[in-house]
């Protein structure tokens, strides 16, 4: 399988409404991406989260949609994340979601790995085109 590395930036803000879970341990708020490398896109999406009163412990879910170019093709996906921080699940899990691919995209399949150094967010995009 191909992969594509590179370095990302990420705004998460506040989503609208997000004080209707105010109190409840749950968290919403909007992704806003810049991927850079052999994907250059912009990604935006939804976050859900759940903290604990244990401060080691939380969940999260995304779905996020990229649009930009790939290894020179343009088009779209989406992605699938979820998040354990804590317990025997602990792990993180980003997916391209099956069939999402569109234009020049359109087949893409495939998983992403994150990681941050200094502050700094990379990304690691497995994938291949059926």
């Amino acid at each position: 399988m191909p992969v594509a590395n590179g370095e990302f930036e990420v705004k998460l803000l506040p989503a609208p409404n997000a004080s209707l879970t105010e109190g409840s341990g749950i968290g919403r708020m909007t992704l806003d991406k810049r991927y850079h490398g052999l994907l250059e896109a912009e990604g935006y999406g939804e976050f859900l989260s759940y903290r604990s009163s244990v401060p080691t412990s939380a969940v999260y879910v995304a779905i996020e949609k990229v649009t930009g170019t790939l290894e020179g093709r343009n088009g779209s996906f989406a992605l699938q994340h979820q998040g354990v921080m804590g317990g025997e699940f602990d792990g993180l899990r980003i997916i391209i979601v099956p069939d999402s691919g569109t234009d020049g995209l359109k087949g893409l399949r495939g998983k992403m790995d994150v990681r941050i150094e200094d502050g700094k967010h990379f990304y690691s995009l497995d994938y291949s085109f059926t």
